[in-house]
C-alpha cells in the first residue's frame, strides 16, 4: 500500500490576523513545519504540502501551489489528493498545518487502522470527527471534487475514529492561540 501525506498549508488565516501565521515561531521554530517535521518521521511513500505562493521552505515535501487559497481548504485538499492520485497513492493521511502538537503515535495509529481501498479513519478527542484523517482510494474522486472550507467534515460522519487527547487535535487560529499556551 502506498501512502502520501497532504499536509493543508495554503489558507488564508483571516482569524489570525495580517501575519503569516504558519511562519510565527512556536518554540523557536514556524508553526507550520511542526505538523511537516512529524510527518517526514513517518514511513510514508509521498509527502505532499499544499501552500500558497508565498510559503515557508518544505524540506522532504513535494510543493503543490494553490493558487486561489480563497476558494478554500476543499480546494486546497483536492489539489492535494489529484497530486498523490498522480504519484500512484492508494491512500492519503490529511493533516493540517496549523495542528502543531499531534503526536507522531497518533499518525502511526491512523496507518495502523487503514483496511484497504473503501476506509476512512478521522481523530476524535471524543466529541467530533476532524483531521488528521486518512482516506483510502475508494474515496479520491469524492476529495477531488470538494470546495469550500469545510474541507472533508461532510465525509467524515461515519469513519472510524482514533482517539487522541483534546489538547493533540488543537489547531492555531488566532494569535492568542500561540501565545496562550
Amino acid at each position: 500500500m502506498s501512502v502520501a501525506a497532504v499536509l493543508l498549508a495554503a489558507g488564508l488565516s483571516r482569524r489570525f490576523g495580517d501575519e503569516d501565521k504558519l511562519q510565527m515561531l512556536l518554540d523557536g521554530m514556524p508553526l507550520g513545519l511542526h505538523a511537516a517535521r512529524t510527518l517526514s518521521a513517518l514511513p510514508l511513500d509521498h509527502r505532499i504540502v499544499v501552500t500558497r505562493q508565498n510559503s515557508l521552505d518544505w524540506p522532504d515535501f513535494t510543493r503543490v501551489i494553490n493558487y486561489q487559497p480563497e476558494i478554500g481548504m476543499g480546494h486546497s485538499l483536492a489539489l492535494g489528493v489529484r497530486s498523490a492520485c498522480q504519484m500512484g497513492a492508494d491512500a492519503v493521511l490529511v493533516a493540517l498545518a496549523d495542528m502543531p502538537f499531534v503526536p507522531l503515535e497518533h499518525f502511526a495509529a491512523l496507518l495502523a487502522r487503514h483496511r484497504g481501498a473503501a476506509s476512512v479513519i478521522a481523530s476524535s478527542s471524543g466529541t467530533q470527527r476532524m483531521p488528521p484523517a486518512l482516506f483510502g482510494r475508494d474515496w479520491f474522486e469524492r476529495l477531488e471534487s470538494l470546495t469550500g472550507d469545510a474541507g472533508a467534515r461532510t465525509l467524515l460522519t461515519d469513519a472510524d475514529t482514533v482517539a487522541a487527547k483534546g489538547a493533540e487535535l488543537v489547531d492555531i487560529d488566532s494569535a492568542g492561540d500561540l501565545t496562550g499556551r
